[in-house]
């Protein structure tokens, strides 16, 4: 594997920081300050053992602040096109956070993947653990959730008298994981139990495991004070139904896009990019197994021993090998990667939710970039021929490489440019690119892998129809009525490989964070749409691994900017 346009990328010359910079910069030290949790992601010092305001007020704090700063934009001047991009796309998000307040969004915020019900917990996987005092922060921070806990519950209750509140479905199923962490041996419980000093035999005296243990216990109480308020109050008053609407739908997907598509349009093409996922799988079947179905092959690769693994830790070991060997060949082929980049760390999430993720390195690469799998309570066998494509979605070329690129690129971009800005579109999208690049560069030649890769680009293809159907109502596929809860478990079942608990998992994701899912395959499309004009415009000087970097050196921009700012 070579690649014949293989170019050395300079090194960018350091910039002298603009008044839009500053702007940006004072917008990083607002919101680590208005929400400690930003400072523990990007790794800058900050109030570590401490949450946000999630009540009203807090909220309202937020507005007031970013109205400021969005006043500051529109008056500054840029000096170069780096601030042009930044004044475009932080000006673009902070108004949409304020479209989003106008509509209420911040008092229905409950679904079963990103809301303030999984992050005030999901902070402590991030939280240092390198030494005592780390631990001691992370002791101080358990008994400071039942603030965060009760500001939440003051917000949901806002919304309960505003008449705003989010689906029962979400409020049910939330209520579920909430009350696991409440468990005596749940999440706190077993933090406080297994406290270690990482990669350090240095024990924790006696008097801060006794911290962590009442940390613990405070930490579980409030969320059993959450789990009996959504299980009663927010339950009880929460709407049946889960659709939101065109309106609130359209917003919702221009914040996860950075860019306003027609939505009928993009549903009749998400029809269309389905059935040819189907096509393309049916070919590929053929090739594993001649004459099969993609049913057929599947069952064929789920018998093969050679493509199995089993237990979690097993799981780790392949992704963290299959990783390295992508991030050592691609290096040395067909991508810059910098030194501090090639790190990728890929681990078993502490929780079983369900779900990959992706997080990125802090701002001093001390922590590096993560891929983490949370595994579901029962899944112990994984099949390597279905999951391949995923160790390259989320780390190299995909998100590791995107989004560690835009930290260390700190000679050019300010810390929000670097750390904060971005849309899902753009990631997401840049990391279906990347599967289907990975296939183009041979990493997928294999046809059981390949078939892996387009397992996950029709269950995206599949959401697209599924997500846009269900919040617009629209006309079920089979003309026997509009999009429900069966008809899309039903219809998601048929169109991914998976075990039921993972579909559900999926299905009850798309129902509470509308144009969420949507956002990968969209954004792939519009990554691809960018880069054939591109090469279009640059003719016979157009260079893959060119257009590639000055892409990925602009770091995380909304979809219409990454369109303005590389096809003018």
């Amino acid at each position: 594997m070579t690649d014949s346009n293989a170019e050395q990328q300079p090194s960018a010359p350091s910039r002298t920081p603009s008044e839009i910079d500053g702007i940006a910069e004072r917008w990083v030290s607002t919101l680590a300050d208005l929400d400690p949790d930003i400072a523990i992601w990007i790794g800058i010092p900050g109030r570590l053992d401490e949450y946000a305001d999630l009540s009203p007020a807090g909220h309202a704090r937020y507005i007031d602040e970013a109205k400021k700063v969005l006043a500051e934009l529109d008056a500054a001047q840029p000096t170069d096109t780096v601030d042009e991009v930044t004044k475009t796309d932080l000006s673009s998000t902070l108004r949409l956070d304020l479209e989003g307040s106008d509509a209420g969004l911040w008092m229905r915020d409950v679904n079963v993947i990103a809301s303030p019900a999984q992050s005030i917990r999901e902070v402590f996987d991030l939280m240092p653990r390198a030494s005592v005092d780390d631990w001691g922060t992370i002791a101080r921070r358990m008994t400071n959730v039942p603030g965060a806990i009760e500001g939440y519950i003051e917000t949901l209750r806002t919304g309960i008298a505003e008449g705003v509140m989010p689906a029962r479905r979400q409020v049910r199923e939330v209520g579920e994981q909430v009350t696991r962490y409440a468990a005596p041996d749940g999440f706190f419980a077993t933090l406080a139990a297994e406290a270690a000093v990482e990669g350090d035999a240095q024990e924790l005296p006696e008097s801060l495991r006794s911290d962590l243990r009442r940390g613990a216990e405070t930490a579980a109480a409030a969320y059993g004070r959450l789990a009996e308020f959504f299980t009663t109050e927010l339950q009880s008053a929460a709407p049946d139904v889960d659709g939101v609407g065109r309106d609130l739908y359209a917003l919702r997907s221009r914040h996860f896009l950075g860019a306003e598509i027609d939505l009928d349009e993009t549903y009749e093409w998400g029809i269309e990019e389905l059935a040819r996922m189907v096509e393309e799988q049916t070919a590929i079947a053929n090739e594993i197994l001649p004459g099969a179905t993609v049913e057929e092959a599947i069952a064929h690769l789920e018998k093969d021993e050679s493509r199995k693994l089993r237990g979690t830790e097993a799981l780790r070991e392949w992704m963290q090998q299959l990783s390295d060997r992508a991030v050592d060949e691609l290096s040395r082929s067909h991508f810059d990667i910098p030194d501090p980049v090639k790190r990728l760390e890929c681990m078993i999430a502490p929780t079983q939710e369900g779900g990959i993720y992706y997080t990125s390195p802090s701002d001093d690469f001390s922590r590096p970039g993560r891929m983490w799998w949370s595994v579901p309570e029962g899944v112990t066998e994984f099949d390597t021929w279905r999951e391949t494509t995923t160790v390259y979605h989320e780390g190299v070329p995909g998100h590791h490489l995107q989004l560690g690129q835009a930290v260390y690129n700190r000679a050019t971009l300010n810390t929000w440019r670097r750390q904060l800005a971005g849309t899902s579109g753009h990631a997401e999208g840049w990391a279906l690119y990347a599967e289907r690049l990975m296939q183009d560069l041979g990493y997928l030649d294999d046809p059981a892998d390949r078939l892996g890769m387009l397992d996950g680009q029709r269950m995206r293809a599949a959401r697209v129809v599924l997500d846009i159907g269900v919040h617009l109502g629209k006309p079920r596929l089979d003309g026997t009525g509009t999009w429900d809860y069966d008809y899309a478990f039903e219809f998601m079942k048929s169109n991914v490989n998976m075990n039921e608990p993972f579909v559900r998992f999926e299905v009850n994701r798309y129902f509470g964070w509308p144009g969420q899912a949507p956002s990968y395959k969209v954004g792939q499309r519009i990554w691809e749409q960018i880069r054939d004009e591109y090469r279009t415009r640059e003719g016979d000087a157009f260079s893959m691994k060119r257009f590639h970097r000055t892409a990925l050196d602009l770091g995380g921009v909304g979809l219409d900017t990454l369109r303005t700012t590389l096809l003018g």
